[in-house]
């Protein structure tokens, strides 16, 4: 096998959008965490860290590996979709991808959006509209396509109504979330890029706009309190700062939330015994959402960049190099998980997974995640609990390097 000038092996038979590796990352995950912990992928220019050790090293030492680069297109944008955004897309980098210090002041206000008040007042929409959107599907017989009916517009519309969007937009808002995953994450054609380079702007321009409004229109929604928090202190909290977090919270909240709540149907389902435990004792469901999160998880890896030489698994990295975090070989490493490839709603440090990061960019949304994924459950045991898999379906996984979860799903269940 062949290496770099320092050292760390070069895969070239690895590529993290092929369709073996997009249909089941798992497998293929294990081989390279036990034969190269840490390798050059040419087919996407990255290292890649497989073990969960290393990976959690990288994690705790911002200053040494930084976040900028995770929402930037893994390979380099056409000059027509470069020039679309370059029409006025101008949103700031105010979450994952921004640098201490400055991610830190800004944290501050995001993390009081999502306090334990902000979810207690989500929680009766969520439940409600859960409820909502099942009678609609129970309504069209014994069988539906899942995604469609629950999984999409259920974490959308929650965001939607945390940030403070009007009800009436949110299939304006729905369309232009389409195909992001491809932009920053996959491998897009030209004709995609300019595609999705014209709906960001127009989100960007929509938010901007509604956050004007918001200043004379206030609520008891997030954009409320950041302006209220930018009103209070300027310089603290600045206004493009506020348009920005609209921006940025409005795509990050709800598309993973989605897939984890379908990889979450995909893991029980089909394990009947497993399933019919919840049935019985819904209490069980907490730690069965995180025994997903490590076993299938919606988010499989994370980005970084070295800001200066140093160290990853005992090899040497130049400054700027990019890192490929690989959560699916991590979340399953057996020197922290025992047999980590079965699947156990009982397994006692299931919630021992990197999903959601590590340290300073640990993920803002992870309670309101991990509470929707429960109500849906809760909901799906208690009215549909001969709920399965519509057998022999070929399940489809949105091309992209970072995100996992199926395009479509059907489901059925017994008739009433």
């Amino acid at each position: 096998m062949n290496t770099t000038e320092t050292g760390v092996p070069i895969r070239e038979d690895w590529d993290p959008l092929s369709d073996d590796y997009l249909r089941d990352p798992y497998e293929i995950s294990r081989k390279l965490r036990d034969e190269t912990p840490v390798f050059y992928a040419p087919s996407i220019g990255y290292y890649v860290v497989n073990r969960m050790s290393d990976l959690l090293a990288v994690f705790e030492d911002h200053e040494t590996f930084a976040s900028v680069i995770v929402q930037d297109p893994v390979f380099p944008l056409d000059e027509r979709a470069s020039e679309v955004l370059a029409a006025g897309f101008e949103p700031l980098a105010v979450m994952s991808n921004r640098p201490e210090p400055d991610h830190s002041r800004i944290r501050v206000h995001t993390r009081r959006g999502f306090s334990n008040r902000r979810l207690k007042t989500l929680e009766p929409f969520i439940r409600g509209r859960c409820h909502e959107l099942l009678d609609h599907m129970l309504a069209g017989g014994n069988s539906s396509e899942f995604v469609e009916a629950l999984a999409f517009p259920l974490p959308g519309e929650t965001v939607f109504r945390f940030i403070g969007f009007p009800e009436g937009d949110d299939e304006l808002l729905k369309s232009w979330c389409g195909d992001r995953k491809a932009f920053s994450w996959g491998r897009p054609s030209v004709d995609q890029q300019v595609s999705v380079a014209e709906k960001m702007l127009a989100y960007w321009e929509y938010c901007r706009a509604f956050t004007a409004r918001k200043r004379v229109e206030r609520g008891d929604d997030f954009t409320s309190e950041l302006l209220a928090a930018w009103e209070a202190n300027p310089e603290d909290l600045t206004y493009h700062e506020v348009e920005s977090i609209v921006y940025g919270l409005s795509f990050a909240g709800h598309e993973a939330v989605t897939a984890l709540i379908c990889n979450a149907l995909m893991c029980l389902l089909p394990r009947r015994a497993a399933w019919e435990e919840i049935v019985a004792d819904p209490g069980l469901i907490r730690n069965a959402v995180e025994e997903v999160l490590r076993f299938d998880s919606s988010q499989i890896a994370w980005r970084r960049i070295t800001t200066r030489p140093t160290e990853v698994g005992g090899f040497r990295l130049p400054a700027d190099a990019k890192l490929f975090l690989n959560f699916a070989a991590a979340n399953r490493d057996d020197s922290l998980f025992e047999e980590p490839d079965s699947f156990d709603i009982h397994r006692p440090n299931a919630n021992k997974h990197i999903s959601f990061g590590k340290g300073v960019h640990f993920c803002l949304g992870v309670h309101l995640a991990r509470l929707e994924v429960a109500i849906v459950l809760e909901a799906l045991a208690e009215r549909i609990p001969s709920l399965a898999l519509v057998p022999d379906q070929a399940f489809r996984f949105f091309p992209n390097v970072t995100f996992r979860g199926p395009e479509k799903m059907r489901v059925q269940w017994d008739p009433s």
